[in-house]
């Protein structure tokens, strides 16, 4: 269903089972699993899918090493295991990623571990090569059977200093694990909700819809493009909202004070030589500070960060002077023959994490565990139960999706269909395992579509096997590539628009692509994407005007990212 096919089938039929409050990964990872088990589920977003916490992600999927000193062990476990999965499902979007600490002591924290485990010592402190050492091979333990990643090893100096010629020389040793890559989180999410929406019209997802009353059983919600209100009556509400949990409780007509978020910033480098150094490993530590921090490789860019710094309103969340500088200056740490500075930065993003209230000294003593918080109807004058799913990390969304639908089924009294555990997302469908079928599957679409190998190619890296559709609805029509990016084309452009519930221009500039992030745009650009996606949508001047003003303030003012000819 299109968005105006949602509203006119919500008029006519406004009871539903489910509501979800909040588009991100969480949410959308439980709209998925709902679907899967054929409930009558409606998600809706007040901005654009995946476009507030769930798009600050550090690009990880990863088990959280460092939760293991707070004796978070089931947490770990469950998320080493999840990262396998999504490795696994999403080959397309998210693959092994060797994860390089580079260490400097030998036994310093050796005691600090067993007092943070006691929760006798709340300060951070740098960890030394044995405490790592323990905890990499109790990292390993969760998921040996799995085969999925290497088990860790360690190199000492000299062969370190071989690996990497620009390490700092003062480094003892190495020791390199596993994690995932996810390459784009945005995508990752939008084609969950794809599949959601594939699974039959009793799965509906809108965009820019807000939730703005409440009375007796009759929840009000907004279109937030044309100001009009339609009336949904739910039978439990699923309120997925992330940081903004306790507004949208308010929304409700509910006191809660579920979340205590902290700010994660990070920057995007235009930097040769410090991407060529790190090669294929990111490189996570501890800085001087205890602070955990990484360089990470996205594409040819590098990505760094990141901060944990508490926050009242996460709309408020920026990328601070004060923490640029501190990204900056702590990859000296590692690197320090190789010199970053502003001039190298092509994008900034920030948001919070919606992590529980909490008493903690630390940011880092907050748990990243996920819950679910019931406000019984009765209690609060509704007729229906409010589920506020709490904390969580991005690459458990399955597992947290899992839980909570599995309360969703136990209250209305039904059995689970289908696990979601091994069930292949996206692009992931069908995906080529070796080079070899690779090539062998693109040269049938080839065949079949004609589009040139090299063009199906590149396709196959961005969407994964989705581009088997892309390239029929790419085949149907006259196409040409965009003058300013030719990797990109008029047809693919429109099959975004026109599939993936894109609204604004900055929903393809910055969720839908990774344009914006990669610093891949230019004024030109920006124009010709503009005419693009605005000849797709039907778009008439003064709203391709309109759109440009928008993307290019929401680009400078969260992002950075300022064109002068735009001025």
């Amino acid at each position: 269903m299109n968005r105006q096919e949602v509203f006119s089938f919500l008029s006519d039929n406004p009871e539903i089972s489910v509501l979800i409050i909040g588009g991100g990964i969480n949410g959308v990872g439980t709209f998925r699993d709902l679907a899967l088990q054929g409930v009558d589920v409606l998600l809706i977003d007040r901005l654009d899918f995946c476009s507030g916490a769930s798009a600050a992600s550090s690009h990880m999927a990863h088990g959280g090493i460092r939760y293991l000193e707070n004796g978070e062990f089931r947490l770990v476990r469950e998320a080493v295991q999840e990262r396998n999965s999504l490795i696994e499902n999403a080959p397309h979007l998210v693959r092994p990623l060797p994860t390089t600490i580079p260490i400097f002591r030998w036994f310093l924290g050796l005691f600090n571990a067993p007092l943070k485990f006691l929760r006798l010592l709340n300060k951070p402190v740098e960890r030394g090569a044995i405490v790592i050492k323990l905890g990499l091979i109790l990292y390993d333990s969760f998921t040996h059977k799995q085969h999925t990643v290497p088990r860790h090893h360690f190199r000492f100096h000299n062969e370190s200093l071989h690996c990497w010629n620009h390490l700092n020389q003062k480094v003892i040793c190495t020791a390199t694990y596993y994690d995932g890559s996810i390459l784009s989180p945005e995508r990752l999410t939008i084609e969950l909700l794809l599949d959601a929406e594939g699974e039959g019209n009793h799965a509906r997802a809108i965009n820019y819809a807000e939730l703005v009353g409440i009375k007796d059983d009759i929840v009000t919600l907004q279109d937030a493009l044309t100001g009009e209100t339609f009336n949904v009556k739910p039978r439990l509400v699923v309120n997925a909202a992330g940081p903004w949990i306790d507004l949208a409780n308010q929304a409700l007509g509910l006191s809660t004070h579920f979340i205590g978020g902290t700010k994660g910033s990070h920057l995007v480098l235009n930097n040769p030589e410090l991407r060529a150094a790190i090669g294929n490993h990111e490189f996570f530590f501890e800085n001087k500070d205890g602070r955990i921090v990484l360089i990470f490789p996205l594409y040819d860019k590098v990505l760094v960060g990141t901060s944990d710094i508490p926050i009242e309103n996460p709309d408020d969340a920026r990328c601070t002077d004060s923490e640029t500088g501190y990204f900056l200056e702590m990859v000296n740490r590692v690197f320090p023959d190789i010199m970053v500075d502003h001039s190298q930065i092509v994008f900034r993003f920030s948001g919070v994490r919606p992590l529980p209230a909490s008493s903690a000294k630390t940011t880092g003593q907050i748990s990243r565990d996920h819950s679910i918080q019931v406000i019984n109807g009765a209690r609060s004058g509704m007729n229906f139960p409010v589920y506020s799913l709490v904390g969580g990390k991005w690459t458990s969304f399955r597992a947290f999706s899992e839980m909570v639908t599995n309360k969703v089924l136990k209250y209305f009294n039904l059995n689970r269909q289908k696990d979601t555990r091994s069930i292949p997302i996206g692009g992931g469908r069908n995906y080529p395992p070796t080079s070899r079928e690779r090539s062998r599957w693109l040269d049938g679409l080839h065949v079949k579509n004609n589009l040139s190998l090299e063009r199906l190619d590149v396709l196959f890296e961005r969407y994964g096997t989705r581009v088997e559709d892309i390239s029929i609805f790419m085949s149907q029509g006259i196409d040409k590539p965009l003058k300013t990016l030719p990797d990109y084309s008029q047809r693919e452009i429109g099959f975004l628009a026109q599939n993936e519930k894109i609204v604004h221009l900055d929903d393809l500039l910055l969720r839908r692509s990774l344009l914006a992030m990669l610093g891949r745009l230019t004024c030109e650009s920006v124009d010709e994407l503009a005419d693009a996606l605005g000849d797709a949508l039907g778009w008439d001047k003064v709203k391709k005007k309109d759109e440009l003003k928008r993307s290019l303030e929401i680009m400078s003012d969260r992002h950075g990212v300022v064109f002068d000819q735009f001025k």
